[in-house]
């Protein structure tokens, strides 16, 4: 789901002259429930992702986060220069402090790695260049002498979804410096001179933090350059991590069952979140606040939603035209099939008339509670014997 406690979308308005940078503040514990849906999705097979409409939005390309899954085991060989400059290039931070997700550091021949996934430390403990043990530390707890070795491999993710090993970076930094050249020539040929100096301070800056640390504030608007995608490719988003497994042979497309939980709502949410995001990257772009590429950064279009799933139940008690529509395609293709009933445009509970079954599910046999509207004036002395009433029953009053 989305892992912003607050957010406002960067943002231009041009009648006003007024520029809105993106702000962001990211829920700590959300962002670490993404990386255990990613993780896990990538490791194993029984897992259960439960998903807002933030799984369309990209979330970085699933091949590059997989491939960079560190993987220890006992006995492996260790090169201190190697492992550090790995971490890092995975968005590792090391530190002395107190460790943190994300972060790591070393003390003696101990290497301590906080993943980004769980609240948990992994020691390894490595002697003449190989792992010789790998203990699970409690972050508050902290190693201690004769602590028992609880693992023999270990898995860790990198520390964002949004990473770039080296060679990737310096093709992606091309490419984004040759968008920009373009960009600026046009600019200048219709005379935008403020939009081209714009532009130009702009992207150069990003790129130089992107060269140094692999990293910048709103990396996800080059995310185009930096997978590899051509123009107007979808973005690689949550499904995209149902596809993709380390161990060739596993899973693979429509691999999975998909639920959309008041599908009256959601499936319209779900189709309308591309034409306003558009509309928004449309201004910053035309205005020299974003190279066009950033329009890539976005999510994915209703038709490519329907593309990466396979099998969906949607729930609702009041189905819209859009799952009756989907109700009838299944019940036809079963008809061709020489399986149910035909089918037509007859109201849902005509039964075989519609091949769909309106199913009314009360397990109580309960009516709906009664409701009594009394006036607002000498509510107190109403409500004070009620209360009473309940509590000589030791009942709640609340």
């Amino acid at each position: 789901v989305s892992y912003y406690d607050y957010y406002q979308p960067e943002a231009y308005m041009p009648t006003t002259d007024t520029y809105i940078e993106k702000e962001a503040m990211i829920n700590d514990e959300i962002d670490r429930l993404r990386h255990a849906a990613t993780t896990a999705l990538l490791t194993r097979r029984d897992v259960i992702v439960v998903a807002s409409v933030s799984c369309i939005y990209g979330l970085g390309a699933p091949e590059i986060y997989a491939e960079n899954i560190l993987h220890f085991k006992k006995g492996d060989a260790i090169e201190r220069r190697n492992l550090m400059r790995k971490l890092i290039e995975l968005q590792f931070t090391r530190t002395t402090a107190d460790l943190k997700r994300g972060t790591f550091r070393l003390r003696g021949e101990h290497w301590e790695i906080m993943p980004p996934d769980r609240e948990i430390i992994y020691d390894l403990d490595v002697k003449n260049g190989m792992i010789r043990e790998i203990y699970e530390v409690d972050p508050v707890v902290g190693f201690r002498p004769g602590t028992t070795p609880t693992k023999d491999e270990l898995y860790v993710a990198p520390a964002k979804h949004f990473i770039t090993p080296f060679p990737e970076r310096e093709r992606a930094i091309k490419a984004i410096r040759k968008e920009l050249a373009e960009r600026l020539a046009l600019f200048e040929k219709e005379g935008k001179l403020l939009e081209a100096e714009r532009l130009e301070r702009r992207t150069k800056f990003d790129l130089a933090m992107i060269k140094e640390v692999g990293y910048c504030h709103g990396i996800e608007n080059y995310s185009r350059h930096l997978s590899g995608r051509g123009a107007g490719d979808p973005p690689e988003t949550l499904l995209d991590y149902f596809f993709t497994r380390r161990s060739p042979g596993e899973g693979g497309p429509r691999d999975f069952l998909t639920i959309i939980d008041e599908s009256h709502v959601t499936v319209p949410q779900l189709g309308g979140m591309y034409e306003g995001d558009a509309s928004r990257k449309k201004t910053l772009i035309e205005y020299g606040f974003r190279l066009p590429s950033a329009a890539d950064n976005r999510p994915l279009r209703f038709s490519e939603f329907e593309a990466r799933v396979g099998q969906i139940i949607y729930t609702s008690a009041t189905p819209g035209a859009y799952e009756l529509k989907k109700s009838r395609e299944a019940v036809e293709q079963l008809r061709r099939r020489g399986v149910g009933v035909p089918t037509s445009d007859a109201p849902i509970g005509a039964g075989e008339a519609s091949g769909i079954v309106e199913q009314i599910v009360r397990p109580t046999g309960l009516v709906d509670p009664k409701i009594t509207i009394r006036p607002a004036r000498g509510q107190v002395d109403d409500l004070i014997p009620r209360i009473e009433g309940r509590i000589e029953k030791s009942e709640d009053a609340g």
